[in-house]
């Protein structure tokens, strides 16, 4: 996030004072990840260079509870199965938004195969959507990817809540989407 940086339509500006968060449920990976970049002075990401003033460690909220409202900077993507009312699939890319029937079950489904990835307790639900901000595609490798930033409740393991606001919300996580703010 660069509050100062010119907005560019369909692509996310940086320039100026700046924040670039970096997460993962595994806690290994985040401490290889900290140490990394608290010995470099500059990161070239994606051609733009960012000079690096702090590296900071975020731990996630305990959720103790069992329930959390993620709210995510970045659309979630989720894709449905591409299988027409006949069950003959009519193509691979059948992107799903919040506000589709289908997509509260195909959401509920990626948060207990992430925590079973994990081996965390996939005893995870979907409780309501409570926000959906606008659509937004982005270009990621040879397509474009929709979807939509939501604000979720959840009811779970804490643990697995945890891990969920560490790895993000939705697919392609890898490539930005479904950060959860924290």
């Amino acid at each position: 996030m660069f509050p100062s940086a010119g907005r560019k339509r369909g692509r996310y500006a940086a320039g100026g004072r700046g924040a670039v968060e970096f997460g993962s449920p595994l806690l290994e990976v985040v401490e290889a990840l900290g140490r990394g970049f608290a010995e470099r002075e500059l990161l070239d990401w994606g051609g733009v260079a960012l000079r690096l003033t702090g590296v900071t460690v975020l731990m996630p909220p305990d959720f103790a509870s069992g329930r959390a409202v993620f709210r995510t900077t970045t659309p979630v993507v989720m894709k449905g199965s591409g299988h027409g009312e006949d069950g003959v699939r009519t193509t691979r890319q059948d992107w799903l938004l919040p506000t589709e029937p289908q997509w509260a079950g195909y959401f509920q489904g990626n948060l207990q195969r992430k925590a079973e990835t994990l081996g965390l307790d996939p005893g995870v639900e979907l409780e309501s959507v409570t926000w959906v901000g606008p659509k937004r595609s982005f270009s990621v490798g040879q397509g474009l990817k929709p979807g939509a930033a939501v604000e979720v409740e959840l009811t779970g393991p804490p643990e697995t809540l945890q891990a969920l606001w560490s790895w993000g919300l939705g697919q392609a996580n890898a490539a930005g989407f479904g950060w959860v703010a924290a």
